[in-house]
């Protein structure tokens, strides 16, 4: 019996159609996939966004509240109601109002102009040339 070839010409014809497939598939896929990384990203992101515009809708609605702005400037501008007599202790802590106990309050940083003032006064008397020295 004659012995029978291993690649026939179907078997080869075959093959080259399958690779054919194979390759004219391979780009559609990849950018495929590259399409759906894509809208993952752009969900993400428009996640983010949705975040950021709740969280500037929560700021506009405080903004707008006129019970907010009153309490804004009593605490951070001193502002005092007409009628009113408003106190303010220098050298301690501001008092906390009855309503406003459960907020915890962040250490406020002295007006630009006193911090100011404070350097040139160190200036002045030559302390900010002694820590200058005593870095270097």
């Amino acid at each position: 019996m004659a012995a029978r070839p291993q690649l026939t010409g179907r078997a080869a014809i075959l093959a080259i159609v399958v690779c054919a497939i194979a390759m004219s598939l391979a780009y559609p896929i990849r950018e495929y996939v590259a399409q759906r990384r894509q809208i993952a990203q752009l969900e993400q992101e428009r996640a983010r966004e949705l975040a950021a515009i709740k969280t500037l809708d929560d700021r506009h609605r405080q903004l707008v509240d006129p019970g907010f702005i009153k309490r804004q400037g009593r605490e951070r501008l001193f502002y005092c109601a007409p009628g009113q007599k408003c106190y303010v202790v220098m050298g301690g802590s501001p008092s906390r109002d009855s309503g406003a106990a459960g907020e915890r309050r962040t250490a406020t940083r002295p007006p630009w102009y006193a911090t100011l003032w404070d350097s040139v006064k160190a200036a002045d008397s030559g302390e900010g040339q002694k820590a200058a020295k005593a870095a270097g």
